[in-house]
């Protein structure tokens, strides 16, 4: 099972970053073992919720650990049964941590508006 951390930089001791869609990197990790692949993000000027969930998708995680998630992210997620657990802080490490340990609230709709509020 892989899961989709939203991070500045690459590694496991990368920041988190706050936004799903105009994330820096993603990092789609093993929770069991913490291999992981860091995948820069290079979202277009529009849409990059949209592409950021398909990209996501492609790698047929289980779940997104982001700070927050907008609309059109969330839609594209949900539609392909990712779960997003969003409040996450610190390090990639740290988000590993609190998913596994079940500290992060799944989200049922977005946690912030389209464009600059964290899409």
């Amino acid at each position: 099972m892989l899961i989709c951390v939203t991070a500045l930089g690459s590694g496991l001791d990368a920041q988190i970053d706050p936004a799903f869609g105009r994330a820096k990197h993603f990092a789609f990790v093993d929770p069991q073992t913490l291999a992981y692949e860091s995948v820069e993000n290079a979202p277009g000027a529009h849409g990059a919720g949209v592409q950021a969930a398909q990209l996501v998708a492609d790698r047929r995680v289980a779940a997104v650990v982001t700070g927050n998630v907008g609309p059109n992210a969330f839609q594209g997620l949900a539609a392909a049964g990712i779960a997003v657990y969003v409040g996450a802080t610190g390090s990639v490490r740290d988000a590993i941590r609190a998913y596994q340990s079940g500290l992060l609230r799944q989200a049922e709709a977005p946690s912030s508006r389209r464009h600059g509020g964290g899409a």
